[in-house]
């Protein structure tokens, strides 16, 4: 090959580099500063589904909501696992990163009719102290339960219990994911959501096949906790109802005047399921919400914060109290 052709071609090569570099960089750019083109019905980004190290995500506190701010949410709830901890520091640093924390929690129910689980939202409770009772309760249940599935696993791989406590450190319960964390530390699985996974935690064939097809004796009745988040003064949003199939529940409680709103926007749910939601909200007035539900790296599937946003007007909602 003639050196003019083998610069012509090197020089192609280079230019195609940094096009693509520029290329990207300004989509990436855009994204980090909120220029990304917003949906019908929100001027304001709210991501209301969010998770720490204070329960199952991997990023602490600040990390998180440093992200936030980087993707550029204007409002965002820390939803943790039955814990209200983080709340206070939470809206501490969102004022330092210029986001609006609205304080929240996410608590693991069970409904006794159908026999499933289903997960509530308590936004902006204006009596938090009202629920610590219940949340120390469920996390010293779950931590338990959580204790006696790594125990069982430290007896099939040869690991100490100080290995996954390491990723439990800011949570108040011992998660899968920190036992499955572990165990990719010492070269046993490449995957969080795997083979070795599913050799463990099948509810039917894994090893702790026993903890966590039971895991609901820990979790309090549904109806139990809409009454206590109604008297801290919270409002109460019934989360991914397509996760645990929630929809007869979400209709029978609407009717009944005892859920305030529901998640839409979630991954979870197809199209079809979300226009279903959209007509159950709109028959009983329910607020309707949208957030990613992320957990960094102990996410099942890629998520970002900012995957998914609250409108405007159901924000309003929340931010005012007004339930109906």
């Amino acid at each position: 090959m003639c050196i003019r052709c083998v610069f012509t071609k090197t020089v192609a090569l280079y230019l195609k580099k940094w096009y693509n570099y520029f290329k990207y960089r300004a989509v990436f750019t855009a994204s980090l500063s909120g220029r990304t083109k917003r949906k019908k019905g929100i001027d304001m980004k709210a991501d209301l589904h969010c998770h720490t190290t204070m329960s199952d995500g991997s990023l602490g506190l600040e990390e998180t909501i440093a992200q936030a701010k980087r993707y550029g949410i204007d409002y965002f709830a820390i939803t943790d696992h039955d814990t209200l901890s983080s709340s206070s520091r939470a809206v501490v640093l969102g004022q330092r990163y210029g986001v609006n924390v609205i304080p929240a929690v996410e608590f693991s129910t069970y409904d006794s009719k159908r026999g499933s689980k289903a997960h509530i939202i308590c936004y902006n409770p204006e009596k938090p102290n009202r629920l610590e009772g219940l949340c120390l309760r469920t996390c010293e249940l779950r931590k338990k339960r959580g204790k006696q599935m790594a125990m069982k696993v430290l007896e099939k791989y040869p690991i100490t219990l100080e290995s996954i406590l390491r990723y439990a450190t800011g949570s108040k319960v011992i998660f899968k994911c920190h036992i499955m964390h572990a165990l990719m530390d010492y070269g046993y699985t490449t995957d969080l959501y795997g083979k070795v996974y599913d050799e463990l935690f099948n509810p039917v064939t894994g090893l702790c096949a026993e903890e966590v097809s039971t895991d609901m004796q820990d979790y309090p009745e549904i109806h139990f906790v809409l009454e206590l988040i109604h008297s801290a003064g919270g409002i109460a949003v019934l989360a991914h109802p397509a996760v645990f199939d929630n929809f007869e529940l979400l209709e029978e409680l609407a009717s009944a005047g005892k859920i305030d709103g529901a998640e839409v926007w979630h991954q979870s749910a197809t199209e079809e399921q979300r226009e279903r939601l959209l007509k159950i909200a709109e028959d009983h007035n329910l607020i309707t919400t949208g957030g990613s539900d992320f957990h960094g790296f102990y996410n099942h599937y890629p998520i970002a914060i900012g995957t998914n946003y609250t409108p405007d007007a159901s924000l309003q909602r929340i931010l005012k109290k007004k339930i109906k």
